[in-house]
């Protein structure tokens, strides 16, 4: 699945903030929580960010906070969608029917196990629910919840086939969303975050079961906030994992591996804008592939930085093409029959020649990252810089999400884009906390060449 594909896309939001976030009181099926002034205003901003783009359709949850926030979003559209508001069960949130309208240290003390298990094996959440004939039955809300979503993608995609669909629900469901679409399984729900009024985009190549991209998770510019807080109770270390700026190569879509190309001007403009977007950020450490274009990317961003010392790290080299290298796509094909197809389906299987396979890059990225984040460690709760290449960035995401080199190609890394990627204690998952935030670019959508890698 090449990178720069698009089909039917389709852009996630979280509601508004809610009386019930402000008290960290549980919410799920409960439909007693409406949206503060804040939670109204920020459904404003959702609307002004989104203005310009034309929606085919608009789904919404039943429940009040995010249907409310759905018809403020709609109010500030500039081109109304053909189809009216169209509201399901099933983007509903999680049903967490014993803990409904508790605060959350409410739980935490009464259903000790449990809560244990919601934080860290979301997967075996269980709880005992009675029905009226009194007869008791075992429940998993995250399990029920993934089945709801692919429930729904499911129902979606066949009928807004090349379509532009803009969804309004809750944060437990749009997790789900994302994670069935990108196959993640259920014991990783808490390991992608949205925040209230975060705006997500995935891109379906067809129906359920084709290749899906996320192009971006959880977007908070549009809120005034350039990078989203951490899930509540995340106080380990940060990193910023960022992909160099745009090359030549990259706007020719010209093979680049570890030729090393420099950054062209727009790459440099790139690399100024990333810098002026995380110019506020307290980065206390900076780690870097030594080729051109990310460390020159890296040392634009430390301008701001200026007693942060930038470190070179060999295994953050962008992948081997070997004697792909140089090439364009219909030089590669002309050499190399059906090998380019065989890349873009199934990378995992392919041996570039006199190169590397995605393997060898899994090995020597997840090592330098395992390094870059013990190192974090001892300088919590510090923000830690990470700049390096399509392919590297691609594996580390994978690996911070629990899944293979066959994911390669669910993950978009813009030109100049920033990942953001939370720590806690080490018995407890990662979180991506956002993805590919490419707004300092220029608007919601990525509008980086994309290119080769």
């Amino acid at each position: 699945m090449p990178t720069q594909f698009s089909t039917t896309r389709v852009i996630l939001v979280r509601h508004g903030e809610s009386s019930f976030n402000l008290e960290r009181r549980v919410q799920g099926h409960w439909d007693k929580s409406t949206l503060t002034e804040k939670g109204k205003e920020s459904a404003r901003q959702v609307g002004d960010a989104l203005r310009e783009i034309k929606f085919d359709a608009v789904y919404t949850s039943p429940l009040s906070r995010a249907k409310d926030t759905a018809e403020i979003i709609l109010s500030k559209l500039s081109t109304p969608p053909a189809i009216p508001l169209q509201i399901t069960d099933n983007l509903k949130e999680i049903n967490l029917v014993l803990w409904e309208g508790m605060l959350f240290t409410e739980v935490a003390e009464k259903y000790p196990e449990e809560y244990r298990n919601w934080q860290q094996a979301p997967e075996k959440l269980r709880m005992v629910v009675t029905d009226s004939d009194g007869r008791s039955t075992d429940f998993y809300p995250v399990l029920a919840l993934y089945n709801q979503a692919r429930d729904f993608w499911k129902d979606l995609l066949p009928r807004h086939g090349g379509q532009t669909i803009l969804i309004v629900a809750h944060s437990g469901i749009n997790r789900a969303l994302v994670s069935t679409a990108v196959g993640l399984s259920p014991e990783r729900y808490q390991s992608v975050h949205q925040s209230n009024c975060g705006i997500s985009v995935l891109n379906f190549s067809g129906g359920w079961g084709d290749p899906v991209q996320l192009e971006s998770l959880n977007l908070t510019a549009h809120l005034g906030e350039p990078l989203p807080k951490p899930k509540q109770g995340r106080k380990g270390p940060r990193l910023l994992l960022v992909r160099h700026g745009e090359t030549d190569w990259n706007r020719q879509k010209r093979f680049q591996g570890q030729i090393d190309v420099p950054l062209n001007d727009t790459g440099r403009v790139q690399s100024q804008q990333a810098a002026e977007f995380l110019k506020s950020v307290p980065i206390q450490a900076a780690v870097t592939s030594p080729m051109l274009r990310p460390k020159e990317t890296a040392e634009v961003i430390l301008q701001y930085h200026p007693d942060v010392q930038l470190e070179l790290e060999d295994n953050l080299r962008e992948i081997s093409h070997g004697l792909w290298e140089g090439k364009l796509e219909t030089e590669i094909e002309a050499s190399y029959p059906g090998m380019l197809q065989q890349w873009q389906n199934s990378p995992e299987t392919v041996q570039m020649p006199e190169g590397e396979n995605l393997q060898q890059v899994w090995e020597r990225a997840i090592a330098a990252w395992d390094s870059i984040v013990q190192a974090a460690y001892q300088r919590e709760p510090g923000i830690t810089l990470v700049v390096a290449h399509d392919a590297i960035n691609k594996a580390i995401l994978c690996y911070v999400l629990g899944l293979g080199p066959d994911h390669f190609w669910n993950f978009k890394q813009g030109n100049g884009a920033v990942s953001v990627i939370d720590y806690s204690q080490r018995s407890e998952k990662p979180v991506l906390t956002a993805m590919n935030i490419t707004t300092h670019l220029g608007g919601v959508l990525d509008k980086t060449a994309a290119g080769a890698l």
